[in-house]
Formats: structure tokens, C-alpha cells, sequence
């Protein structure tokens, strides 16, 4: 899809929805938030990324419509700068003709994409993710035994319970990282209605129900 299709299929969600869903089929966290940035200049705010698909190969990020008058605001100019989006002339935030930020959006970028990052990898980090591995690993043991192969057992078992407390732990280390990055750009901490960390701008709140930016 070229890039004034893909702009103008936001634009159409943009003008009709509350809730504007940005997907990349092969869960491209960049391509993800540079279409998101570009949602944000309508008025919109960041609320949640995920995997799904039946491989989980499809990066889903949903932002939501910011009543605040300021978001308004953004919106009216940013329609105004911005009369050709999506039928071959410029879109906030982007190159000419591509769907690469420009340099003025670059910082905004990656950090919306230091927040896809860390809402994807918590999610893959829950504890009902994990349960499928553990049972792999159970599995494997059980078969080991019943088959009378011991030693194999204990041994398989501990190596692959070793790759995936590896795994973790790899995956501890970058989402401290980009923990990290955010609160040194000045994003805040919070605990979802799940109990995950998330991360949120001064003053926003998580998206509720009736007004997507109240408590």
C-alpha cells in the first residue's frame, strides 16, 4: 500500500472514530509509531499496543480521540497545515511521499515507539504467556521419563527451563531500558487496571470508558 493510501485510510478512521486502530502485518514497532505520531497530530493520544494474529505477527496499536480543547486544537491546524494529506500532498510529521518521520519527528517517534515497545513486551512477559512454555517444558519431561530416558530428562529439562529464563531476563534487561528512556524524557509511571506498568505523558490519565482520558 502506498503512502498516501495508508494516510488516507487514517484520515477516513480519524473522521469517523473515537478509536483509530494502526496495524502492521509484520509488527513493525517503528512503521507502528510513525503512523501513530501521525494520528496524534489529529487530536488523538496513545493508548495501548499489542501482538495478535495467530502467530502474533500483526502489531495492533489503538490511539484515542483527546476531548481536551488543546487536542482540538491540534486537530484544527493540523487539518489546516495539512489540506492535501492523503491525496499526494504533505502529512504532519512525514517525509514527502514516504512514510518516514521528518527530522522535526524523529524524537517523538522513537519515543512513541519506546512506548509500543514496552506495552508489547510486558504483554508477552504476563504470566498467562508464560504458562504455554512451562508446559512445553513439562511435556518434554514427562516423555523423557515415560520413555525411561532419565538422565535426558533432567538434563533437557533444565536446559530448556535455561532458555527460557534467559529469554526473561533478555527481556527484563530491554524493557528497563526503555523504562529508562522514558522517564528520562519525562514520562510517567502508572499500573493498569491489570496491574502492568505503563507509560504516560504529565497529566494524561489511562483511557477509560465514557472519556477516554479520564480516570
Amino acid at each position: 500500500m502506498s503512502a498516501d493510501s495508508r494516510i488516507s485510510a487514517l484520515l477516513k478512521q480519524i473522521a469517523t472514530q473515537d478509536v483509530v486502530v494502526v496495524t502492521d502485518e509484520f509488527a513493525r514497532a517503528g512503521r507502528a509509531a510513525t503512523l501513530a505520531h501521525v494520528v496524534e497530530h489529529y487530536g488523538f493520544e496513545y493508548g495501548e499496543a499489542r501482538r495478535e494474529g495467530e502467530k502474533k505477527q500483526i502489531m495492533v496499536v489503538r490511539l484515542y480521540r483527546d476531548p481536551a480543547p488543546a487536542a482540538r486544537e491540534r486537530e484544527a491546524a493540523t487539518i489546516a497545515a495539512y489540506p492535501d494529506a492523503g491525496r499526494g500532498g504533505a502529512a504532519p510529521g512525514l517525509q514527502p511521499g514516504t512514510l518516514k518521520p521528518d527530522a522535526g519527528a524523529q524524537e517523538a517517534v522513537a519515543r512513541l515507539k519506546d512506548r509500543i515497545g514496552f506495552d508489547v513486551m510486558t504483554q508477552a512477559a504476563s504470566a498467562r504467556n508464560m504458562t504455554f512454555p512451562w508446559i512445553c517444558v513439562g511435556g518434554m519431561v514427562m516423555a523423557l521419563l515415560v520413555a525411561g530416558m532419565y538422565v535426558g530428562a533432567l538434563a533437557g529439562g533444565a536446559a530448556l527451563a535455561a532458555v527460557i529464563l534467559g529469554g526473561v531476563r533478555i527481556g527484563e534487561v530491554r524493557r528497563q531500558r526503555i523504562a529508562q528512556r522514558l522517564k528520562d524524557a519525562g514520562f510517567v509511571a502508572v499500573r493498569d487496571q491489570d496491574g502492568r506498568q505503563r507509560f504516560l505523558r504529565p497529566g494524561q490519565q489511562l483511557p477509560g470508558h465514557a472519556n477516554p482520558f479520564a480516570a
